[in-house]
């Protein structure tokens, strides 16, 4: 029987969920907004299935040299619809075309995030764009597998621990299932997402979100909520509230900040990013349209590369140096104090002005600590100098 001793130590992935043979497993959401398994107990027959499937339980050690790509699709309709370059799309339109099946994150009718599936065309845009709420799985892993035993080609896209989840659940490997995972810096609460909903609406009803529009630029993205009446919000990411409160971790699952994933050696077949630092990196490639930064880990993913290569412009990079600025492919985030401070004050007080305060903190903490450096250097040097240690005169 599946028993949470630690937070830290569920990523709400879904797997015993999926694979329980009773059912007595549910997820349920703890006081922070995120889903953790609950066993019935007098409906388990103790199978044992659910730790068996547990990717924490079993964490794969993974032996690869990933090739690293800066690259971005030549539809420009598609590349500025797309979080950065676009390629998920093309991987996706290669294995619909095949008669395959695309599993991905999506917007519910609430804009709450979870994972469905397609298998055509049309429906493809549902998973594109960042999506910055943890997705819940349901029965997606259950759902591809009945897939890949029908003998369609499956493509799973997912974050790390999702991907892990997936794998392990499986217990095997299928030739026709190809997994793409990101780099993710964390996943946020579902209910702090629900908070901050009801409070740009103030009574409206939301029509479409965006997380990362692009008009304002790939650099400088804006988080843009539409609403039916016709009014529209639209805030540049490094100035909204929510964005902040996300890239400060401040509302972050706790797995979050011991990810057993971030590594440059990943269980997925392709890992897809945001190339920030390119301007240093590959300016070349940056036109501030969006480029993307993949990981190709397997000889299965370098079939799909070779399959898009000549819809995409693209460039191999050294891997070490691309991730100089997107540490989140290989360091999880810092837990910060801040984060119970949040927890207990956002829902009585204005979002904006909470993340203001803590933010205000974050930056008085700084010049302080900045300012005790630079006294300690004085100080030194006076030392220094008390002690006769002046250079000679020339």
């Amino acid at each position: 029987m599946i028993k949470i001793a630690r937070k830290e130590d569920c990523t709400g992935c879904h797997g015993c969920y999926n694979v329980c043979p009773k059912k007595c497993i549910h997820m349920n959401f703890d006081e922070e907004g995120f889903l953790y398994p609950s066993v019935d107990s007098d409906k388990c027959v103790e199978c044992g299935l659910c730790e068996k499937v547990c990717p924490i339980m079993h964490i794969v050690e993974v032996e690869n040299e990933p090739i690293a790509v800066g690259c971005y699709n030549k539809d420009e309709k598609i590349r500025m619809d797309s979080s950065s370059g676009g390629i998920f799309t093309l991987i996706s339109e290669l294995v619909i075309k095949s008669g395959g099946v695309v599993f991905g994150a999506e917007f519910d009718e609430n804009y709450n995030v979870r994972h469905s599936y397609v298998d055509n065309m049309q429906d493809l845009h549902k998973f594109r764009g960042s999506k910055y709420v943890q997705s819940t799985i349901v029965n997606s892993y259950y759902d591809a597998k009945q897939f890949l035993e029908q003998g369609r080609q499956v493509l799973f896209s997912g974050t790390p621990c999702q991907i892990a989840g997936l794998k392990r659940y499986l217990q095997k490997d299928y030739d026709n299932l190809i997994c793409q995972d990101i780099v993710c810096h964390g996943v946020p609460s579902t209910y702090v997402w629900d908070h901050y909903k009801k409070f740009i609406a103030n009574g409206r009803k939301i029509s479409s979100v965006k997380f990362r529009d692009k008009s304002t630029g790939w650099k400088t993205y804006s988080l843009q909520i539409d609403f039916d009446d016709g009014f529209s919000y639209k805030d540049i990411g490094n100035e909204n509230s929510y964005i902040k409160g996300f890239v400060r971790d401040f509302y972050l699952r706790p797995s979050c900040y011991e990810c057993k994933y971030k590594t440059l050696h990943r269980e997925s077949d392709i890992t897809l990013a945001d190339f920030w630092g390119i301007e240093a990196n590959e300016p070349e490639l940056d036109d501030n349209k969006g480029t993307s930064l993949i990981f190709v880990n397997s000889d299965k993913g370098r079939e799909y590369f070779e399959k898009i290569k000549k819809n995409i412009i693209f460039k191999i990079v050294d891997i070490h140096r691309a991730v100089t600025f997107n540490p989140s492919a290989h360091k999880s985030c810092t837990y910060t104090r801040k984060r119970g401070i949040f927890y207990k004050k956002y829902k009585i007080n204005n979002f904006d002005l909470l993340i203001k305060k803590l933010m205000k903190e974050n930056s008085l903490k700084k010049i302080i600590t900045f300012s005790n450096s630079v006294k300690g250097k004085i100080k030194r040097m006076i030392c220094e100098r008390k002690k006769g240690d002046y250079p000679e005169e020339i």
